[in-house]
């Protein structure tokens, strides 16, 4: 029998969506509205056999194998399972540079305290 994970997401992750969508809304509402179901329905596949995914390379590069990844292209989405839980904590374009993405957060959320 398979193991079922509930999806969270991090207010972050949910803030990456919202911009994702609004961007694309600027030239067209029915693409937004596309994306962002296909978005969810791919997460809410993670429910079942998670570990499909690979580890987000940039970070096991650096000792970092708790983090993967769902590919969507062109999009990026970074979560990492736990217990009982597959938790959503980034969808980036995958067309930056991660690395980039990552040092911006770190920087954002470090002036914010």
């Amino acid at each position: 029998m398979s193991r079922q994970y509930k999806v969270r997401w991090a207010s972050v992750a949910e803030q990456d969506i919202t911009q994702i969508v609004d961007y694309i809304a600027v030239d067209s509402v029915k693409n937004a509205i596309s994306l962002f179901r296909k978005i969810r329905k791919e997460v809410n596949s993670l429910t079942m056999f998670p570990k499909r995914c690979r580890v987000v390379p940039e970070l096991q590069a650096i000792g970092i194998d708790f983090y993967r990844e769902l590919i969507l292209r062109p999009y990026r989405i970074i979560f990492r399972m736990e217990e009982d839980a597959v938790f959503v904590v980034g969808v980036f374009d995958g067309r930056r540079n991660l690395e980039d993405i990552l040092l911006e957060r770190l920087v954002y959320y470090r002036t914010e305290q």
